[in-house]
């Protein structure tokens, strides 16, 4: 710790001037006593704000448990982190049960669908296998197009035999017509013989409705000549089958849970852009849910389980804002209170604080609670709306977005407290002194899997199913550092190629190499040098800061003793006033402790 002043005409000078000290101006006494008093007095003052200030950054920089032995201070945001996780778990439990019931009643409902709709689908493609054991549902020849339509309307139209309770989308229960939709280049005509094309890439739209005929069969492709549209196939980019089907789900209900009600609106999409004569066949379904119409039991039950809900959610909001405005208090007090300590140390040691020490007061736990509370709240409110209006797919995800981010981070929060004790604070410590080499390696590591990533994508994408784009590229290079499923992309190489075969070996056989043999195992010594770091830390002493050094160590007898709390309602503004000529620091940390030195000041 360096010296406070350097001489005693220095210290005398700057102290007149820092705290207003008066000036002999007439009847000037030269005498060696009345220096020696005022020099006395004066040390005696600052050694007196000094020990004020170290204990403010001590009881500043305390645990909960610390600071409530100090100054009997209640850890308002210790009690406010504990409720929060505990309301945030419930509310995502009760969110991901029903979330999945929603999204895997909807997907099954897909499945049903097309079987019911959709020429040539079979149980096999219901299975996400590796490798796939089938390959796209496409057409490929005029008549199969037309035959899926026909299929898709005679199912659309005798949905009665259906075992799920679908229904009609209107009141009647009667066939609403579907539409179908082509969308095709404007002009688009190939003349593949003479090797010439007359082209327009404006895309025009034109729909027709498709109404079942009485007394007879339907067919579309009679259907779509009598309505004077034509399909040109040169140029059609995508077609669309479209309507809508009704059905509840009584799986939902429960003690408190009414059944729900759902409209699906089917698309049985024919795919074209590639215009490589296989136009791919896929169905979706849309799901909204509806508000139901059910007996007055479960509409009274539906009102409870509202209320529940909602009142959960309401909770839920209240807590996080609370949160929100604790934590956000608390950095606001810590950046003032660094300011404080800056100048502090600037008039009385004249030297800048150092920026580990201006780091100490950024919390970067209360960053992560900040963001963990907006996240909540946002999804929160999401959920709310879920559950009172009609919403589909896309708001249930970023709903189920937020609240699981949201709920990651608050679990990440409880770290920040079993740091406080130093046997579970080392894999925290360990991370945060490996961190800036781990950036560093991760930079260079990355430009080596980035060369591997575009080579592999480019040599091998057409003849590898796991190179076939940038992003499968990537996680198959990610799977295969991690030792997953090795011989499989060795075996799965095409053969059509001798020279690519041959290279594909070379390409895997250097990438795993060096990444297993090297990379991870200089990453990991990375790690285990900066585990070493804070053993040898905890048996020699962490090095401090010169905040560090200044504040010291509080021991237990000190923070129990109460200390802290004696004269903890002084006001620090005359201080503060007279050592910064300014008055921008607010009455939240106006409290040192002391009139009496401020008033002799």
């Amino acid at each position: 710790m360096e010296t406070i002043v350097s001489t005693e005409e220095n210290t005398s000078s700057d102290l007149e001037e820092e705290f207003k000290i008066p000036r002999p101006t007439t009847n000037i006494r030269s005498n060696n006593e009345d220096i020696a008093a005022r020099s006395v007095s004066t040390s005696a003052q600052i050694h007196e704000l000094e020990e004020k200030m170290r204990r403010k950054l001590q009881f500043f920089f305390m645990n909960p448990i610390e600071k409530w032995r100090a100054k009997r201070k209640f850890p308002y945001k210790f009690v406010v982190q504990v409720i929060k996780i505990v309301l945030v778990t419930l509310q995502l439990c009760l969110f991901a049960h029903n979330r999945y019931n929603h999204v895997n009643y909807t997907w099954d409902n897909r499945i049903s669908f097309s079987h019911l709709f959709l020429l040539g689908w079979d149980s096999t493609r219901e299975i996400n296998a590796y490798p796939p054991g089938a390959g796209p549902l496409a057409v490929y020849k005029l008549d199969e197009f037309y035959d899926t339509l026909d299929y898709a309307f005679n199912g659309y139209a005798n949905l009665s035999n259906a075992i799920g309770p679908y229904s009609y989308d209107n009141e009647d229960n009667n066939m609403t017509d579907p539409v179908f939709c082509v969308y095709n280049y404007k002009k688009g005509i190939i003349n593949g013989f003479n090797e010439s094309y007359e082209f327009n890439s404006e895309i025009v739209s034109n729909c027709v409705n498709f109404t079942r005929p009485v007394g007879e069969l339907f067919t579309s492709k009679k259907h779509i000549e009598a309505a004077g549209m034509s399909i040109n196939f040169a140029a059609l980019v995508r077609a669309e089958l479209m309507f809508s089907i009704k059905t509840i789900n009584f799986r939902a209900a429960g003690p408190i849970t009414p059944p729900d009600c759902y409209r699906f609106d089917v698309a049985i999409v024919f795919d074209n852009v590639d215009h490589d004569g296989q136009m791919s066949l896929t169905l979706e379904a849309e799901p909204f849910k509806l508000i139901c119409k059910g007996d007055q039991a479960y509409i009274t039950d539906n009102q409870i389980d509202q209320i529940l809900r909602s009142i959960l959610n309401i909770f839920v909001i209240l807590i996080c804002s609370a949160s929100l405005l604790l934590c956000s208090r608390a950095i606001y007090r810590a950046q003032l209170l660094k300011e404080l300590t800056v100048q502090f140390f600037l008039r009385t040691y004249n030297k800048q604080l150092s920026l580990d020490g201006r780091l100490e007061f950024l919390n970067i736990w209360y960053i992560m609670i900040i963001v963990n509370d907006i996240l909540i709240i946002m999804g929160s409110a999401i959920k709310e709306q879920i559950e009172r209006n009609q919403f589909t797919n896309d708001q249930w995800n970023v709903c189920s977005l937020f609240l699981g981010t949201g709920n990651l981070l608050v679990w990440f929060g409880v770290l920040r407290y079993l740091g406080f004790f130093k046997t579970y604070n080392v894999v925290i410590l360990t991370l945060k002194k490996a961190a800036p080499k781990i950036f560093r390696f991760s930079c260079c590591a990355l430009l080596l899997y980035a060369g591997f990533m575009f080579c592999g994508w480019l040599i091998l994408g057409p003849y590898h199913m796991k190179f076939r784009s940038l992003a499968t590229t990537s996680e198959c290079l990610f799977s295969l550092i991690n030792g997953d499923d090795m011989f499989a992309t060795f075996s799965i190489m095409s053969k059509k190629s001798p020279m690519l075969w041959w290279f594909s070996r070379v390409y895997l056989y250097s990438f795993i190499s060096l990444y297993i043999y090297v990379v991870l195992s200089l990453f990991i010594s990375v790690i285990m040098d900066a585990y070493d770091t804070i053993k040898q830390y905890y048996k020699e002493g962490f090095p401090k800061s010169d905040l560090q050094q200044f504040i010291g160590e509080a021991s237990i007898e000190e923070v129990s003793s109460g200390l802290y709390r004696t004269h903890s309602s002084s006001s620090l503004n005359a201080f503060m006033n007279s050592l910064f000529c300014c008055n921008v620091y607010r009455s939240a940390y106006s409290k040192i402790g002391g009139n009496s030195t401020l008033n002799i000041l």
